[in-house]
């Protein structure tokens, strides 16, 4: 186990609009602001994603097991930001649903919004880690500086 103690910083609320992406629109926001470590809420409209709900397969690799979410729909979800060698990266997991349809799981590629969707993003001050490329996993996943 590893974890850091820091303080909360800045506090951003920010309104995605239809059709704005969810990891592009947070993620521009991060590089924007220099934020390096954050959590992030998120409620509102989805339109579609692609969503991880597991593995599909554990070993010698892990390979996702995705479904496709076709909204529009409702979205709650928390996650976290912190930087890779790229820039910043948003990690979050969801409950999404529509009518009698719901799915828990992490959205990716085309994550897009449906009417509204409102995030919250609440910066850590103090805090140095990052995502750091795993070669067990062959994920970037997150490292704390001590």
């Amino acid at each position: 186990m590893e974890y850091a103690i820091g303080s909360v910083g800045r506090a951003i609320a920010m309104r995605l609009s239809e059709g704005d992406d969810l990891y592009e629109s947070i993620q521009s926001v991060a590089r924007k602001e220099n934020i390096r470590a954050a959590a992030v809420l998120i409620t509102g409209g989805i339109r579609k994603a692609s969503v991880v709900v597991g593995p599909k397969q554990e070993t010698p690799n892990i390979v996702g097991d995705f479904r496709e979410f076709a909204g529009p729909g409702e979205v709650l979800g928390v996650g976290t930001l912190y930087w890779d060698d790229e820039g910043p990266k948003l990690h979050i997991h969801t409950a999404l649903g529509k009518g009698d349809t719901a799915m828990v799981g992490c959205p990716r590629g085309g994550a897009s919004t449906f009417l509204i969707l409102e995030v919250t993003i609440l910066e850590m001050t103090g805090i140095r880690a990052a995502r750091q490329l795993d070669p067990q996993t062959g994920f970037k996943l997150l490292k704390l500086e001590q």
